[in-house]
């Protein structure tokens, strides 16, 4: 091999390796950053919540006191205003929320995943999938004016609703997190191999029974992690509560039906309004804020990796 050649390769592989080296700094740049965000976050909703119970003021009338976490997590009356930090209030109206939403879009969307990946023709797909998608990106805003305009007339003679009610807020939430639910889920199906199909149509299977007997199992990880990944955008849904939930945190019964007929506010509700009302910037009120996100993201992290323990406990390996 001359020497030029020799010289061009040389160049040629440290030209390589540079800019592998680049793409690698990059991406490590990329990764550190999220991971930075991420522990900021945390430790500024650690440091305001542990300043939220150590800090005292003046309460009601003249009484100066702290704010104990028994207190935080046992009271039902939610009343920063006045002094009153019971976060089982807007829980309980968080817990309406997911719940509701529950309801609606975990079969709405399981059957929508099933339908794509068993019975749409690739035409129909072609089309359904694009809706689910612009349906996904649509602003949680539009969706809280949609509820307040459209759905709560619309229900209001049925079950008596007021004006601002945790119902229309369960169908609006519903509604917005199908898409989660439906491309996940499908996702999960399409990856289940056609021979587990073939094998049942072999045994004298009808489309329906190979459907809900075999693929719903096989993909039954994936369908549950994209439960828990639709009801943790449902939990921390902020702008479609807070237009149609109401302003006003009540202890209720999540499990009562009649309950939904009525205003409540959601956690990330109270969360908006301590941060955006009349209280001043770094008063116990204020600091209510965040305790009750570090509440809210407690919750959700604990969802998350019990989806996680699930899913790696039923994921099938084809």
């Amino acid at each position: 091999m001359s020497t030029d050649r020799i010289t061009q390769n040389l160049t040629r592989r440290t030209g390589n390796s540079s800019r592998e080296l680049l793409a690698r700094l990059f991406f490590l740049t990329c990764a550190l950053l999220s991971i930075i965000t991420t522990v900021g976050i945390v430790l500024l909703l650690l440091n305001e919540t542990s300043r939220f119970f150590s800090e005292t003021a003046w309460i009601v009338g003249s009484t100066k006191e702290t704010i104990s976490m028994v207190d935080f997590f046992t009271k039902t009356t939610w009343r920063p205003g006045n002094g009153q930090f019971g976060v089982l209030a807007p829980l309980t109206g968080t817990l309406m929320v997911t719940i509701g939403s529950a309801v609606i879009a975990l079969p709405l969307g399981v059957a929508t995943a099933l339908y794509l990946s068993e019975y749409a023709s690739e035409r129909a797909r072609s089309v359904l999938k694009p809706a689910l998608e612009i349906l996904a990106g649509i602003p949680t805003v539009v969706y809280g004016f949609f509820a307040v305009i459209y759905i709560t007339p619309l229900l209001e003679p049925i079950f008596h609703l007021q004006f601002f009610n945790i119902m229309s807020a369960c169908i609006v939430v519903g509604i917005m997190i199908i898409p989660m639910v439906a491309s996940v889920s499908e996702d999960a199906m399409s990856a289940v191999p056609d021979d587990l199909r073939q094998a049942g149509y072999g045994m004298g299977a009808t489309k329906f029974d190979v459907s809900v007997g075999i693929v719903i199992p096989a993909a039954i990880s994936g369908i549950f992690s994209s439960f828990i990944l639709a009801l943790s955008r449902a939990i921390g849904e902020t702008m479609a509560v807070t237009v149609a939930a109401g302003n006003v945190a009540n202890f209720r019964n999540p499990l009562n039906p009649f309950a939904y007929t009525g205003p409540n506010m959601p956690m990330t509700k109270a969360i908006v309004a301590s941060l955006t009302g009349d209280f001043t910037g770094g008063g116990l009120a204020y600091r209510s804020a965040f305790a009750v996100g570090f509440t809210l993201f407690v919750v959700t992290l604990i969802m998350n990796v019990v989806s996680d323990l699930i899913a790696e406990r039923y994921r099938e390996e084809y």
